[in-house]
């Protein structure tokens, strides 16, 4: 299979990771839409959100609600927008979900600075 998460959660490529669990895992977007772009992939392929196991879904949506608080306390930001895409809008078809604090702010850091802040402070 050629897909770029399976080999993020496989260790073929690198990522920043924010978080891991058996199940899933939480890495910064190389390509953020926002400072401090999240994304949390479960370690088993699901090409979209129809595939996905409810039982991961509501675990993937626990782990956001957690990061949450940590993204907007470490960050010092006031809003989160949490989504995942289906059909023509998914980019990578691995179901994923995005966590973009204060999505209306552009990128004004690297993604190097965004993880130090969040895994440092």
């Amino acid at each position: 299979m050629d897909c770029v998460f399976c080999k993020i959660v496989e260790g073929i490529l690198p990522s920043k990771k924010v978080y891991e669990d058996d199940l899933i895992i939480g890495i910064m977007d190389i390509d953020p839409y926002c400072d401090g772009h999240v994304l949390l992939i479960p370690k088993k392929h699901y090409t979209d959100m129809m595939e996905l196991d409810s039982d991961i879904l509501k675990h993937i949506n626990d782990v956001a609600k957690d990061l949450t608080k940590k993204l907007m306390t470490k960050l010092d930001k006031k809003s989160m927008t949490v989504s995942y895409n289906y059909g023509d809008k998914q980019v990578v078809k691995h179901f994923h979900l995005h966590l973009l604090p204060n999505i209306d702010d552009k990128p004004t850091h690297t993604v190097d600075e965004m993880y130090d802040s969040i895994m440092n402070n």
